[in-house]
């Protein structure tokens, strides 16, 4: 799936694609990678990457939300004790952000919405290929994330909210390319509102092959607006 960029205010490069050559510019003020919290006090050796632990993390709580999620469970998952995970990141929440951006900056390399030419065929891929497994889990970690909105912590909800607009807006790009006679911004809301139901249907243990047989259907109404 294509998101949002998740640096600190730079220009979204997409490894050449629309983005850059929109100018677009990230929404969020995100922490880079090499902050302040990647350092270990002295006399302490790390033995644990950073990238590693968000790799465990993730899977942890896609699978049990936000705030069922354990620090036992973290603990467990990654192989690193409550010091260590301390040492790192500040609380469960900022690992829980700091998972998210790492699943955002994941998926924003598959391009799905952004390849040339624009159009139809990018947003059936999108459907088709964005909410899929990863991480052993189903559906869109971010889909998943509006579910438990109200107690993420707030920076994780500003992440979500503006990723689902930096979605509006290449899905949207996506339709004007094929010159519809309904707004592209209205068909643009009706795609992602299938989207993040498809997303939560993966739960359900639907095959792939149903799901994909909504997606071909959806599109042949979609066509015609």
């Amino acid at each position: 799936m294509v998101f949002a960029d998740v640096n600190v205010n730079r220009t979204i490069s997409c490894n050449g694609s629309l983005c850059m050559e929109h100018g677009w510019h990230s929404q969020y003020e995100i922490e880079p990678d090499g902050s302040i919290r990647n350092n270990v006090p002295m006399g302490r050796t790390k033995n644990f990457s950073r990238e590693g632990v968000l790799e465990k993390a993730l899977p942890v709580f896609w699978k049990c939300g936000f705030a069922d999620t354990s620090l036992q469970e973290l603990e467990k998952a990654t192989g690193v004790n409550k010091s260590g995970l301390y040492s790192e990141f500040a609380d469960k929440g900022d690992l829980y952000l700091e998972s998210l951006r790492h699943y955002l900056r994941k998926r924003q390399k598959e391009e799905l919405l952004t390849a040339k030419p624009l159009g139809w065929k990018n947003i059936e891929r999108f459907l088709k290929l964005g909410p899929c497994s990863l991480e052993g889990q189903k559906g869109c970690f971010s889909v998943n994330s509006m579910n438990q909105f109200a107690v993420l912590p707030p920076m994780a909800q500003e992440i979500v909210s503006k990723n689902r607009e930096f979605l509006k807006d290449l899905i949207a790009r996506n339709v004007k390319a094929e010159k519809p006679a309904m707004k592209p911004t209205i068909l643009a809301e009706m795609i992602l509102t299938f989207f993040i139901g498809i997303s939560m249907e993966q739960h359900l243990k639907i095959s792939n092959a149903s799901m994909n047989r909504k997606v071909d259907e959806f599109m042949k109404v979609v066509r015609k607006l």
